[in-house]
């Protein structure tokens, strides 16, 4: 009984502490870490929607790059991280959704070991060519690589990324061997592209809208069921030589398992509040995302439905796991 007694004040101290703590959160930076390489989509989308959280909120928000093993490590480095909001991850759905299912042995729990915070957005994606490379739009590609299989390079963000992944849908689709050549993120597969070292890829239009305007590369298909109006002159790649072909990716944000409810509500409510001003919503318009915020619990079914799908897609494409 006495040790009873003891406790309950203990609790009551400790309880009232962590509610003080919410109430004043955040009293200091945020990191968000980004297990994907700088200049990559995610990352691009992830500087302009935290700059407008961390102006909302007062607080500065820190954006740690930790690319490579296609983003196992980052992600490891958030799920292990103090769950009290001050480390949070800025993840696409390949980290979420893909790697986990081409992994034999994994780290981490993508349901058991984050609580969602929200998806920010989708990333409208395209086919893009080497300006040295004669294909003008997917029919190109497919029929060069009919008279050529498998002497046709395409570089990807490494094995499990979503370049990877839609090349190697689009490949089983139109019937066609293209070599994969994987780099250690996707800008640097992309500017491969553009400096003439491998001559097409997938990448999502964040990526690589730059390049493709600068005239560094070329644009000859996107991935959209609709033409984009951004590339209003740029075909899909349904309408341009593998119909029914449509492929995106997401942007969403993570905390790590255990972190309040208080906190996740807050930074949700960030989020969307950053999404709704028209200068940031344009912002990542005119770099080929499609904004999209969500609840929490709308991002956990979506992971979980998402995670299905890319099962089957990996066994039925036949990609192997490591």
């Amino acid at each position: 009984m006495r040790l009873t007694r003891l406790l309950i004040p203990a609790f009551l101290v400790f309880s009232t502490q962590h509610a003080i703590a919410q109430a004043n959160y955040p009293d200091r930076p945020i990191k968000m870490i980004v297990p994907l390489a700088a200049a990559s989509a995610v990352d691009v989308a992830a500087r302009i929607v935290t700059q407008k959280m961390a102006d909302n909120m007062g607080q500065q928000i820190v954006i740690l790059n930790q690319p490579g093993a296609s983003g196992l490590i980052g992600a490891e480095a958030v799920a292990r991280a103090e769950p009290d909001g001050y480390t949070i991850g800025g993840f696409n759905d390949s980290i979420m959704t893909m790697v986990p299912n081409l992994q034999a042995k994994m780290r981490w729990d993508i349901l058991k070991d984050f609580d969602p915070v929200s998806l920010v957005a989708t990333v409208e994606w395209g086919l893009i060519a080497s300006n040295q490379a004669s294909f003008k739009n997917a029919a190109d590609l497919i029929a060069a690589a009919k008279a050529a299989p498998g002497k046709i390079d395409y570089s990807s963000g490494g094995p499990g990324s979503p370049q990877h992944l839609a090349m190697a849908m689009f490949a089983s689709a139109a019937g066609i061997s293209l070599t994969h050549v994987p780099y250690k993120g996707a800008t640097q597969a992309a500017t491969d592209i553009a400096a003439g070292q491998i001559p097409v890829g997938f990448q999502g239009l964040g990526t690589v809208a730059t390049l493709v305007r600068g005239g560094q590369l070329k644009l000859i298909g996107v991935t959209t069921e609709k033409r984009l109006a951004q590339f209003p002159d740029v075909p899909t790649v349904s309408e341009s030589g593998l119909p029914g072909f449509f492929f995106n990716s997401w942007f969403a944000i993570l905390a790590p398992a255990g972190t309040p409810k208080g906190i996740l509500a807050r930074l949700n409510a960030e989020v969307l509040k950053a999404v709704g001003d028209p200068d940031v919503r344009r912002k990542l318009e005119e770099l080929g995302f499609a904004v999209r915020s969500s609840s929490a619990e709308d991002l956990r079914a979506m992971t979980h439905d998402q995670l299905a799908k890319y099962e089957r897609v990996i066994r039925e494409t036949g990609i192997a796991k490591e």
